[in-house]
């Protein structure tokens, strides 16, 4: 059983797994996640899409803890047509937003996950990365506990990131990105920087 739902396509899942950790007292996202990022679903939304694909890989995430606990199945992950939908119904957005090229971040993350699955969110600001050392200890408590992943993006830096672990010694997170559209499995980790697992 699988959380790909509308594609039918091919998702790396759990892409965390293989990846070096770089430091002592570490927590990483527990269960299993399909990581979407542009275009896995035939939609070029390269520049715009980050937020969607974030919010795909969270809803993936939640498919297969509930679809595992619960007797009755669980929608399928959105798609960013139905995303944008739901924002609408939500009276989030107006009605020009289907169909279009914006964005979405955090907030409306959060509560599409309310809207789809019922999983309320915690919305903690970060004003900018060199305060992320700062809340270190709050998102190793959040995988230590919850396990799910965590999005990321907002202010000076607007584009959102799937934070799959954190370690606290050295500081830092566990963030996967797509670097240029290749399929490449590289760890990038720069002191007091998130270290990157690209896929």
């Amino acid at each position: 059983m699988s959380a790909q739902c509308y594609t039918g396509s091919k998702l790396l899942q759990d892409v965390h797994k293989d990846l070096t950790i770089p430091g002592q007292d570490t927590e990483l996202v527990k269960g299993s996640y399909d990581y979407y990022h542009y275009g896995c679903d035939g939609l070029d939304d390269r520049g715009w899409g980050c937020g969607y694909r974030t919010l795909q890989t969270m809803s993936s995430w939640i498919w297969y803890q509930k679809n595992q606990s619960e007797e009755k199945s669980l929608r399928n992950v959105p798609s960013i047509p139905e995303v944008q939908e739901a924002l609408v119904k939500m009276e989030d957005k107006s009605t020009h937003f289907k169909g279009s090229r914006e964005w979405i971040g955090s907030f409306e993350i959060s509560i599409c996950l309310d809207y789809f699955y019922e999983v309320p969110c915690r919305l903690v600001h970060v004003p900018s990365g060199r305060q992320l050392v700062d809340h270190i200890d709050t998102l190793y408590n959040h995988f230590h506990v919850l396990g799910s992943p965590v999005m990321m993006g907002g202010d000076s830096d607007n584009a959102s990131k799937g934070i799959v672990g954190v370690c606290k010694n050295p500081p830092s997170l566990l963030v996967v990105v797509r670097k240029n559209g290749e399929s490449q499995r590289e760890r990038e980790r720069e002191r007091s920087k998130p270290f990157q697992k690209e896929v």
